[in-house]
């Protein structure tokens, strides 16, 4: 696959083309050291994939960015500070298109390149077998012939979703429709940085009808709102009593690739909320959470994915569509149907975000 980089800092763009080019799957077809080389770069290479820095001179990512998604589109991976500002940046972007992003700390590569160079790599090879796999396929329906499931309000004591690439922006079309009437309460495992869940939930805050809280360790599981795992750990359910949960986060190592670790909240869903579970797994690279699906699954608990043709990345919920788990396929909309029904809502969602 052809991949396109584009950074200002010349130290950034030989190590992102030395770590990339060790695989045999990847071609680096050209390097810009702007926004403006980038756009320029991308209408003549037509690239698989490109990764491109945020902050750059006479064009900025963001810029580059909107302009590439209009007149060239392609799968865009932004790389962003690991800063306050960098990630709200990165949300912008994921907002305007662009397909994942990551934390770049420059100061830290040469300490850190084997995990770097593998996050990369894997990123990368997922954005572009995706795009190949779209690639002269007629247009499909984005909703998904599977009608939405009707559920009863108290029917769930949880909702427990798994999100990973290209999930914020689904996120928020999802939860963005639920109105302040929805009692069940949420809880969200995205593969974030925790600068980055922490600006997700600031902007979720500020859009969503539901109150919306970046879990920390022993926040209690409360009706009505929404619960954002920070970056960088694990989260939990844990039975305190009778109806009484709390959330336990914590950065122990359990063998999961991601943290927060999709897999970890379904288990502890599964041993603690069982059949009263809902668990929705929405778009993202390999299959975190089809292990934790297995459990609930067995538990009696319902599953619903995100169908194929609106993943950034079929990963995550091709695992557990595939292992026959879930109760339906669905699009981002209906699945926000689904969780109306959970308010006794029958309105329509509506449409805020890609």
């Amino acid at each position: 696959m052809k991949v396109l980089v584009v950074d200002d800092s010349a130290f950034m763009r030989r190590a992102v083309t030395q770590m990339l080019d060790d695989d045999p799957q990847i071609e680096i077809v050209g390097t810009g050291k702007n926004g403006k080389e980038g756009l320029e770069l991308a209408k003549k290479l037509q690239p698989d994939v490109i990764t491109m820095d945020i902050e750059m001179p006479e064009m900025d990512g963001l810029t580059a960015l909107r302009r590439i998604m209009r007149e060239c589109p392609t799968q865009v991976l932004m790389f962003s500070s690991l800063t306050t500002e960098g990630s709200h940046a990165a949300l912008q972007a994921l907002k305007l298109g662009a397909a994942d992003v990551m934390a770049k700390d420059a100061s830290q590569i040469s300490l850190t390149i084997n995990r770097i160079k593998d996050d990369l790599v894997t990123r990368v090879k997922a954005l572009g077998h995706a795009k190949k796999l779209r690639a002269g396929k007629p247009a499909a329906p984005q909703d998904s012939p599977d009608p939405p499931p009707k559920f009863r309000p108290g029917q769930f004591d949880v909702v427990c979703i798994g999100s990973s690439t290209g999930g914020p922006p689904v996120l928020e079309t999802i939860l963005t429709a639920l109105p302040a009437t929805m009692k069940t309460p949420i809880v969200v495992a995205q593969h974030m940085p925790a600068v980055f869940t922490k600006s997700m939930s600031e902007r979720l805050a500020s859009d969503c009808n539901m109150e919306v809280v970046h879990a920390e360790n022993h926040t209690p599981l409360e009706s009505g709102k929404i619960y954002i795992a920070p970056g960088g750990q694990h989260i939990h359910l844990n039975k305190l009593g009778l109806a009484k949960w709390e959330l336990l986060v914590n950065g122990e190592p359990t063998g999961a690739l991601y943290k927060p670790s999709v897999d970890a909240l379904f288990y502890s869903a599964a041993k603690h909320t069982g059949s009263r579970t809902l668990a929705v797994v929405l778009t993202g690279i390999g299959n975190d959470g089809l292990e934790g699906a297995r459990a609930l699954h067995a538990r009696n608990g319902t599953i619903l994915a995100q169908n194929q043709e609106t993943c950034v990345v079929y990963g995550m919920p091709k695992a557990v569509t595939e292992n026959a788990l879930i109760a339906a396929s669905l699009a981002p909309q209906q699945i926000a149907k689904s969780l109306l029904t959970l308010a006794g809502a029958s309105a329509e969602p509506t449409a805020l975000a890609g």
